[in-house]
Parts: C-alpha cells; structure tokens; sequence
C-alpha cells in the first residue's frame, strides 16, 4: 500500500501531492489494477490533513480512470501508468539505490543529494538528448 508524504515548501496543493504520489507509484509499478489505497481516514490520522482533501484527490484519480471507490470497501486501482516491464524498473531501482549508497558513503546528507539528482536531471533533459 503507498505511504503518502507531504511537502509543506514545494508549493503545491496538498490534494496534488497525493495525486502526484500516485501517478508516480503507477508509474513505477508499485501500485497495479487491485491494490487498494488507504482509506481516507488512514491518510487524515498519518498525515493530518482535512478528508475532503483526500476525497478531492481520489476524485481527481477517479476521473482520470485510474483508480474505482467500492462503497464499504475503499478505493481501489483500476488502471496502470507503467510502460517499463518490471524487471528493468528493478534494475534501474537497484542502481539508483546504489547511487545513493555510494553518495551516503561520500558523506552527503538528503539535501545534497537531491541537489545533486536535480541537476543531473535538469541538464539531462536541458541537453535534448532525451
């Protein structure tokens, strides 16, 4: 089941964040067509934010036909955004995760790493060569 997080600096609604979090899960797989997501009460108590904000987010996910609310039951995924077979995606986990240790290891913390990731990212896609 995903675990949403917040972040209170980026600047984007709370409600988009879980979409976001979610689109990205499907993406990565970690979320398939059957998987329930928490329950919107299970979201407020971690999280404490409002329940309409969550519902406003599942509705945005259920418009999107991505996901299918079961009265009684929660709301459950319906549809995939993958478009990378598994075992590449757990190949290419395995070396970020690698990455990181390594970056750990030089004595970076969480910030300089994300620095870091954001402008090889960045200049990456800047270059085209995507």
């Amino acid at each position: 089941m995903i675990e949403f997080q917040l972040d209170t600096a980026c600047g984007v609604a709370t409600y988009l964040q879980l979409v976001q979090q979610v689109h990205q899960a499907l993406r990565l797989g970690l979320l398939e067509p059957g998987d329930q997501l928490p329950t919107a009460q299970q979201v407020v108590a971690k999280l404490a934010i409002n329940p309409n904000t969550v519902l406003k987010a599942y509705r945005d996910l259920e418009r999107e036909g991505l996901v299918r609310p079961r009265p009684g039951q929660g709301t459950f995924v319906i549809a995939s955004l993958s478009h990378t077979d598994p075992a590449t995606q757990a190949r290419l986990l395995s070396s970020m995760t690698s990455w990181l240790r390594s970056a750990r290891s030089a004595g970076l913390g969480p910030d300089e790493i994300e620095a870091i990731y954001r402008t090889a990212f960045r200049n990456y896609f800047a270059e085209g060569v995507a």
